[in-house]
């Protein structure tokens, strides 16, 4: 006959050995998985979005004068029906055609597309009407 106290150290060992193997498998599997999500990243190209950049100062004047031509264009007969991206499409090409085409032309926007452009295309706007006014 076998020794209850051997018996309880024997089913506490087999329980932490389990315990520990579950242990391993979880921490070895998530360094596995996380092992091949780098492999991944390290094998996906990275590409750098380049487009020209006008300097623009986020003053009250620079700001409320982007805003009347953006409020023009919106309520223009051109602009007016249209939603979503093609109406800041057409408001952006209606505030400056010439700013648009040097910064939007080549890589139109796109729907749910988050626009790193603008403040280039704000700097370009208040610039050549700045420029067109000194004329």
């Amino acid at each position: 006959m076998s020794n209850p106290r051997t018996v309880d150290k024997n089913r506490l060992h087999q329980k932490l050995g389990t315990k520990l193997i579950l242990i391993y498998l979880i921490v070895f599997g998530f360094k596995l998985t996380s092992a091949f999500k780098s492999d991944k990243n390290k094998n996906a190209k990275s590409v750098t979005f380049h487009f020209p950049e006008y300097a623009y100062k986020e003053t009250s004047k620079n700001e409320l004068a982007y805003r009347e031509f953006e409020s023009s264009c919106e309520h223009s007969i051109a602009c007016e029906d249209l939603e979503g991206v093609d109406k800041v499409k057409c408001t952006r090409k209606c505030i400056s055609h010439s700013c648009y085409q040097d910064i939007y032309a080549f890589d139109e926007l796109e729907e749910g597309e988050i626009d790193v452009r603008l403040n280039s295309f704000k700097g370009c706007v208040i610039q050549r009407s700045s420029n067109s006014h000194r004329m």
